[in-house]
Parts: C-alpha cells; structure tokens; sequence
C-alpha cells in the first residue's frame, strides 16, 4: 500500500523527470545541432560547477579520496558502467527508435540524478517522517535537467525515471535501518563525494574526457564503513 510505504517524494520525481524529458524532446525537433551542441556545453559547465560547489562540503577529504579509490577498484572490478550501459541498450533495442544519443541520455541523466546527497537524504526523510519536501525541490532540478538533457540527447533521458525510481524508492523502503547509521560529516563526506561524481558528469557532457562515473560510485556506499573504521581504529 502506497500510503504504509511512504514512496510520494520518489514517484513524484520519477513523473516530473518524464514530463519534463517530454517537454524536452518537443523542443529537440527545432532545435539545429549546432545550438544543441552549446547547449550541452552550457550544460556541462553548469553541472560541473554544481559538483565543484559539493565537493568543497567535505569533511575530510582524504577519506573521500580513499573512498573514491576502493570504489574504484570495486566499480571496475564489477563494471558498474558497463552494466548501466547495458541497461540502456536493452532500453534502446525497444524504445530508441534508431536513436544514437540514447544511451549516453540515460546514462548520464540516471547518474545525475541519483548522485548526491538530495536523493538519499530526502528518501530518508519520504521514508522516515512523510515529509518529502527535500524530493520536491530535488524533483523541480532534476525536471530543469530532465528537459534540457532530453533536448539535447533524446527519449534515454527519460528512461532515467526507472533507476531513480528503484534507488530511491529502495532508500525509503530501508530508511529505518539506514537512518540511525548517517551522522552529519558522513553526510558533508557523502555530499562531497557525490560532488566530485558530478564534476566527472559534466566533463563527460563537455566530452572533454571520457571519464566512467558509474565504476566509482561504490565509493559513495563505503564512506559510512570508512568514517567508522577511522573512529574505532584512529591509527
């Protein structure tokens, strides 16, 4: 029963990514390469920014870094990227309609939005008190990227919808057991992490580098076990 599970934030997300992506591709029809190049340019400035800004909330940057190395070695290890990929290509197989930017849509869109802080702590907060207001806003930024990753990179975008729903619906269904385990510099570290992901997010809009985020994401799963490892075994 949706009202005992408390997923209103997480679907509300999932639709306006839809609706905004929809709005998006209405707008690719007009749009000329050339103008739908900067436009991703633009994009992939601002994105960069925003990771920048997320970065600088770290708490201690050298367990974000240790955390970005094992996450590394464990996302490269399990080919996160390559597995998303693979997602995205059954999804073009049957939606995509010969679409060449399909993939690279959902994927860069599904890594976007769920990255970062917002989704887990407002999944938490959907979970845990009703309150969905941080996946409102979270919701009102994803549909601002949504329309514009849609008018530049196609239908994928809107695929992005599945993964967001499933991740942060997960989060919200675990939000009794997870909460109790978050403080706040785990948090700022987790915020910062996803920040450093992000940045990566906009150099690969920028195509300035190819730079696999998806094997790097574990990273964001193992700062709660770091921060705990340091605080009972301060070598």
């Amino acid at each position: 029963m949706l009202g005992d599970v408390y997923l209103t934030g997480t679907i509300i997300n999932a639709i306006v990514i839809v609706l905004a992506g929809l709005v998006g591709l209405l707008f690719r029809k007009g749009i000329p390469e050339n103008i739908s190049r900067t436009m991703q340019d633009g994009l992939g400035l601002l994105i960069l920014g925003i990771g920048i800004q997320f970065a600088f909330k770290a708490e201690s940057l050298a367990v974000v870094g240790v955390c970005l190395a094992i996450g590394a070695v464990l996302g490269e290890w399990q080919q996160w990227e390559g597995r998303l990929e693979t997602v995205g290509h059954k999804l073009e197989n049957v939606f995509g309609g010969g679409d060449s930017q399909f993939v690279k849509g959902f994927v860069s869109a599904t890594l976007l939005f769920c990255v970062g802080a917002m989704a887990i702590v407002g999944s938490l907060q959907d979970g845990l008190t009703h309150n969905y207001e941080i996946l409102l806003v979270k919701s009102m930024l994803d549909g601002i990227f949504a329309m514009i990753f849609a008018a530049s990179m196609g239908v994928g975008v809107l695929f992005s919808a599945l993964p967001v729903l499933i991740y942060q619906g997960a989060i919200s269904l675990g939000a009794g057991f997870i909460k109790p385990l978050l403080t706040d510099p785990m948090l700022n570290n987790i915020t910062a992490l996803g920040g450093v992901l992000i940045a990566g997010i906009g150099i690969n809009a920028l195509g300035i580098t190819r730079i696999k985020v998806a094997n790097l994401l574990p990273g964001l799963f193992l700062v709660p076990l770091v921060m705990y490892l340091i605080k009972y075994f301060p070598w």
